[in-house]
């Protein structure tokens, strides 16, 4: 990466940042361009070199958090793991993958209590529908799970977890990783 790109990732970083530090104390139509460079510390036209309006700035800062997500995982990829494992390695309510979660998590928890309050902004409705097509569908048809019951246990699954994590969040992330983690697992394995 050469010193343009770095910089021009930095200043979209800070306009990221400062967006969501706007939006944890007003509605994203009442955030204007003037206070999102005021906060981020960069010119009006730095924005506009970027970005057309906010909410591609919005855009652009659910990529940032999702890439994030993704790169806090090991090398090995979950559908590499669907795709070639068996049925133990598709456990996903495991240390193995809820650690490096859980931890991506507190590391951003300012952004997730913005997503758990304002799920319509952040698309959560489609992340968890496109979580579902590439990730648990393939594991409950493994599992031989067909038809119906696969909404409902994919639903039972992830609205447990959800919670817990919400929870978590709402406490500022006070409780240790470790006893989410095991908090979740028992849950889910009774």
């Amino acid at each position: 990466m050469n010193k343009s790109e770095s910089k021009y990732f930095n200043t979209a970083r800070l306009m990221d940042e400062a967006l969501l530090i706007l939006l944890e104390k007003k509605d994203i139509e009442f955030i204007t361009v003037k206070e999102i460079c005021k906060k981020a510390g960069v010119n009006r036209s730095t924005f506009y070199l970027h970005y057309e309006n906010v909410y591609e700035l919005l855009a652009e800062a659910l990529e940032m958090i999702n890439d994030r997500f993704i790169q806090s995982f090991e090398k090995e990829t979950i559908s590499e793991k669907i795709k070639n494992g068996n049925k133990e390695d598709l456990n996903l309510i495991t240390p193995e993958y809820l650690r490096p979660y859980l931890k991506f998590i507190k590391e951003n928890r300012r952004a997730f209590k913005l997503i758990h309050k304002k799920p319509d902004l952040f698309n959560v409705e489609q992340t968890f529908q496109k979580m579902y097509k590439n990730i648990f569908e393939p594991i409950l048809e493994k599992f031989n799970i067909n038809g119906y019951r696969r909404t409902y246990i994919f639903e039972f699954y992830i609205g447990g977890v959800v919670s817990i994590i919400k929870k978590w969040v709402e406490l500022d992330c006070k409780t240790d990783i470790e006893d989410i983690l095991n908090t979740i697992i028992e849950c889910c394995s009774e």
